[in-house]
């Protein structure tokens, strides 16, 4: 009789365990990073310890049902009892690591979305010696403004847009030079040269863009959005 007991302990033992293991796999997986920052950490953990207490006492239920159920039954019936329950929590434990690895899957696609976010499909420069002309030219004031190479990448492609980085360009609504001002003599403010010196009117561009936009790259997604800047 002993044996037999210790069989069936040593059973109940292995399912709490994976019951446990599961409740500890699915918290560790799903929770909401975000969440948890809220939470004061004696609060998650006392929240663990109740998570852990409920799937104890429900194996623990189910042990003292599976021994009332059988008593007086013979042995192979108990066992038979005891293999159905067993096969039951695995059943809920393939489950809960399914939806495991589903969570790490999304959580991993989310974190790859957040690091690509802000980036801009455009050619990015080696360095400023890619360019010539006005173009090396806005390169150089650019990286002054602090700006990198991938800032100066979105900046070419939004003036070679505007522009095409001609310091005389003029539309028929009064924008002029290469940042494509309206109306052109508000570039008076960085110089009296405003028409003729692409240095002013890129000065000018640059100081315009981080006062709204904050970055050439912000500039040229909103000129993707809705055709201008």
């Amino acid at each position: 009789m002993i044996p037999l007991l210790t069989r069936y302990g040593a059973k109940l033992a292995a399912v709490l365990v994976l019951a446990l293991g599961a409740v500890i796999a699915v918290n560790a997986v799903t929770d909401d990073p975000s969440e948890l920052d809220a939470q004061h950490p004696s609060q998650a953990a006392a929240e663990q310890q109740a998570e852990a207490e409920a799937a104890y006492e429900e194996v623990r239920y189910l042990h003292v049902n599976y021994i009332e159920e059988t008593a007086g039954a013979d042995v192979a019936t108990k066992v038979d009892a005891l293999a159905d329950f067993a096969a039951d929590r695995a059943a809920s434990l393939d489950s809960a690591q399914e939806d495991a690895d589903q969570a790490a899957e999304e959580a991993e696609q989310a974190a790859e979305e957040a690091a690509n976010a802000g980036r801009t499909d455009v050619d990015i420069p080696g360095s400023c010696g890619d360019y010539s002309g006005n173009k090396a030219t806005g390169c150089a004031l650019a990286q002054e403004h602090g700006f990198d190479l991938e800032q100066v990448g979105c900046l070419v492609a939004l003036w070679d847009r505007e522009s095409g980085w001609n310091e005389l360009a003029a539309n028929g609504i009064g924008a002029y030079g290469i940042p494509q001002a309206l109306p052109g003599s508000k570039m008076e403010s960085e110089g009296s040269d405003w028409e003729t010196n692409p240095v002013t009117q890129i000065e000018w561009g640059l100081g315009y863009i981080e006062g709204r936009y904050g970055t050439p790259c912000e500039a040229w997604n909103h000129s993707e959005e809705v055709g201008w800047y």
